[in-house]
């Protein structure tokens, strides 16, 4: 039998919670089928797995909190299942359980390797396997990051190859192959394996480009099939003219990595102990583990609140003009057929144009090795924008967003917010972040405080728009008007450079005319 640890789910995640199975025990399953719906700090995501089988076990149950590396689910052969007899049967399920075993407890951190070493044998440089590698999608692996095609960004992973097998294991994998040897065609009653391949991003990227993953020889650890080895067929296969991947029947290949043990089950959630009485007589009626996004936010929003002494500055202003504008923008875009920005996008574009006089805010405070830090600056803004979805609060990010027209932010930005409600958004785009904007307004807040997102030094908030009395060249007038609100790390910068910054905005959303005749 195969046991299937949970897999690395990249970002730099370590543990998720099981949402729900999408299988059960004693069905039959497929290479690359969804098994579990886990959700981690960014999203919810499908976990695929890369064996076929019968499901004999699946370890945990809905609502606990798995690890990355711990057994997911463990899957056997047909005959296994039905609990065929015979000696030839007994000798033959061995070997299936020592080889399915050492090839299933292998991590994806050993595959997510591949790139570095491919299979010539020769190094490749890191800032090059790395683009290459971000520039693929990872297969079906992830909602939130494997389907979409989003550069990931670079982590730090373990070196080493798998972990040693059991004295056990080792002893009946050696009775294993020698009842296997004898028995022969029973060999061909065993589970179906997947070549010796720990990622779907592997298995997606071959089926790209026509390409059979048994046909292949692994470079990695044990033979394992990297990346580098697919991509040293696609270019050996784009000299070669006209060829093909024909059809071909996985080749199993087994090698030494831990025997997952299928009777384990995975640690319950860290309790603290008695639940503390309830206040003032009353009963509890439900308590709701914090995880997932909800664990994620309150851990990023803690570490800002205790780390960074933030200030806040505000503004009311005048958005008349700049609605009017928006206006005029939505009448040309009925008649050509394109989009007008929307407020955000505008008051985004007058953001981006007051960093770039005020760059001190889209920093970040980094600490040295020698003890000191440093304050970041950066060669363009990586902009993030608060966007309520039914998962809860995220921050997408715009690459190099002061590249970009109010137009084309506004594209950019309804992208984003339609991938991260649909739970479709990438790890990447929810990351990297050097500055922040918040539109509180549309849940009718006149105005608020934001807090900053950690590691940034600084976000802007506007309010509601109400209809207030304002004085208009000397006379008084009912105008739009909101509240702008930023809140800065006074380690960083000083109060006047952040009111130099808002006033600035301020002055752009009050006469946007003027303001982009100058962008």
């Amino acid at each position: 039998m195969t046991t299937f640890n949970l897999p690395d789910l990249g970002e730099g995640l370590t543990e998720a919670t099981l949402l729900s199975w999408l299988v059960t025990e004693g069905e039959t399953i497929v290479v690359d089928q969804p098994i579990a719906e886990v959700e981690t700090a960014k999203s919810a995501i499908e976990v695929p797995t890369p064996y076929a089988g019968v499901v004999t076990k699946l370890h945990g149950a809905v609502g606990e909190t798995l690890i990355v590396d711990e057994p997911l689910i463990t899957v056997g052969a047909e005959a296994e299942a039905a609990g065929s007899g015979g000696s030839d049967a007994a000798g033959h399920t061995s070997a299936d359980a020592n080889g399915a075993s050492e090839a299933g407890a292998l991590s994806y951190r050993e595959e997510e390797r591949a790139g570095t070493v491919p299979a010539t044998g020769s190094v490749t440089d890191p800032g090059t396997a790395a683009e290459s590698s971000e520039e693929e999608g990872s297969g079906n692996v992830l909602i939130g990051y494997g389907t979409s095609t989003a550069k990931r960004s670079g982590r730090r992973r373990r070196n080493g190859s798998s972990r040693p097998v059991a004295a056990g294991a080792a002893a009946a994998g050696g009775a294993a192959a020698s009842s296997s040897a004898a028995s022969g065609p029973a060999t061909a009653g065993s589970a179906q394996r997947a070549p010796r391949v720990s990622s779907p991003l592997v298995r997606r990227l071959a089926r790209e480009h026509a390409l059979t993953l048994g046909e292949l020889t692994g470079s990695g650890p044990e033979g394992m099939i990297l990346r580098a080895d697919v991509l040293a067929a696609i270019g050996a296969s784009t000299q070669t003219a006209g060829r093909t991947a024909g059809d071909a029947a996985p080749a199993a290949a087994p090698a030494a990595a831990p025997a997952a043990d299928s009777g384990s089950a995975q640690p319950a959630p860290t309790t603290t102990g008695a639940a503390a009485p309830a206040p003032g007589g009353l009963e509890v009626r439900e308590r709701v583990p914090m995880s997932g996004m909800r664990k994620a936010v309150a851990t990023t929003l803690t570490r800002s609140r205790r780390e960074i002494p933030e200030a806040t500055v505000w503004q009311d202003v005048d958005m008349t003009e700049v609605l009017a504008l928006r206006s005029r923008l939505k009448e040309q875009a009925a008649k050509d057929g394109s989009a007008a920005p929307s407020l955000l996008a505008l008051l985004s574009r007058f953001v981006l144009a007051g960093l770039s006089r005020y760059p001190d805010l889209a920093t970040r405070l980094e600490d040295t090795a020698a003890g000191t830090q440093e304050i970041v600056h950066y060669d363009g803004v990586n902009l993030g924008f608060a966007a309520q979805t039914p998962a809860g609060l995220v921050v997408p990010v715009i690459r190099h967003a002061e590249r970009l027209s109010a137009r084309a932010l506004h594209a950019e930005i309804s992208r984003l917010v339609a991938e991260a409600r649909e739970g479709k958004i990438s790890g990447k785009e929810l990351t990297g972040g050097t500055f922040t904007v918040n539109n509180y307004g549309v849940f009718g807040s006149d105005g608020a405080t934001p807090i900053i997102n950690h590691p940034e030094v600084g976000i802007l908030g506007i309010g509601r728009i109400l209809d207030r009395a304002w004085a208009v060249n000397g006379e008084l007038a009912v105008r739009k008007v909101a509240t702008l609100t930023i809140a800065f790390d006074h380690r960083v910068c000083d109060g006047g450079t952040a009111g130099g910054f808002l006033n600035f905005v301020a002055t752009c959303l009050q006469d946007p005319s003027s303001a982009l005749a100058d962008l």
